[in-house]
């Protein structure tokens, strides 16, 4: 079973949408129905919502404002994720309270908000307990650049991050640098970068004209790993904890700041 992705959509986004739905329509059905307040209730719970994501990732970026300073630009890239649910939830609650001070009706806007923070929260920690539940690192052997047999559990024992990329895949070849950086400045997390579907004379062409030199540079022509983990889309990254048990996962170009963030997450 896999929990990376519903389609191409990480099931989190998945949770959030219908949350915030949740959120919608019991504001509507809680309020009257005199004097528009349904319709103001519900506009009310969208705009929370996303100021609230807004002020969740501004939370984020401040505080990891060191981490966004060397690629400033990946700051306004939403989907590579980063955000302060606590800080979110703060800022959409304050705006509930000033909205509905006098122009919309307040307990159904704080009820319908609830319902959904409520749905969204349990959602996610049973997400991510059922994650954790079932999917492990695979035991799978791969090859090296030279052919030789290489059993992923090899890798066990310690944090793991594993890339799945291709060299025709752009938003691979972006990140390949910051993976690259990232796995010097971690000796105590592993790195494998699972080529997917190419053979090593590909591989080694694109090491070369990048001039790349990361450790662990694996095949998978069948692509294999992504079966095994579900993953959807290249680039995918799993980050694995030391007993082999999945705690996150990004489809999805990685910026330096959501790297570093899911690998303090390990250590």
């Amino acid at each position: 079973m896999s929990v990376i992705s519903a389609g191409p959509f990480p099931l989190m986004a998945v949770l959030g949408l219908v949350a915030v739905f949740i959120a919608w329509l019991s504001a509507r059905a809680m309020a009257t129905a005199a004097d528009g307040a349904r319709r103001r209730a519900g506009a009310v719970v969208i705009d929370a919502f996303l100021l609230g994501v807004l002020g969740a990732r501004m939370a984020h970026v401040l505080w990891h404002a060191g981490d966004y300073l060397p690629q400033p630009l990946s700051v306004i890239r939403l989907g590579d994720g980063g955000y302060s649910v606590w800080a979110g939830l703060a800022v959409a609650l304050a705006y509930a309270l000033w909205r509905t001070w006098r122009h919309a009706p307040r307990k159904p806007v704080l009820m319908g908000l609830a319902a959904g923070a409520a749905f969204w929260l349990v959602g996610g920690m049973a997400l991510f307990a059922l994650q954790r539940s079932t999917i492990v690192l695979p035991d799978i052997v791969l090859a090296d650049v030279r052919g030789a047999p290489v059993p992923l559990s090899a890798h066990a024992g310690k944090p793991l991050v594993v890339n799945l990329w291709a060299s025709w895949c752009g938003p691979c070849r972006r990140e390949m640098p910051t993976l690259a950086r990232a796995q010097a400045a971690h000796p105590r997390i592993g790195f494998v970068f699972a080529n997917q579907g190419e053979d090593a004379a590909e591989v080694a062409a694109y090491l070369r004209g990048e001039a790349l030199a990361p450790g662990n540079i694996l095949l998978d022509p069948g692509s294999e790993l992504m079966r095994l983990t579900g993953a959807r889309a290249l680039p995918t990254t799993l980050f694995f904890d030391a007993d082999g048990r999945l705690r996150a996962a990004h489809m999805g170009e990685l910026s330096r700041a959501t790297l570093e963030a899911r690998l303090r997450e390990l250590q």
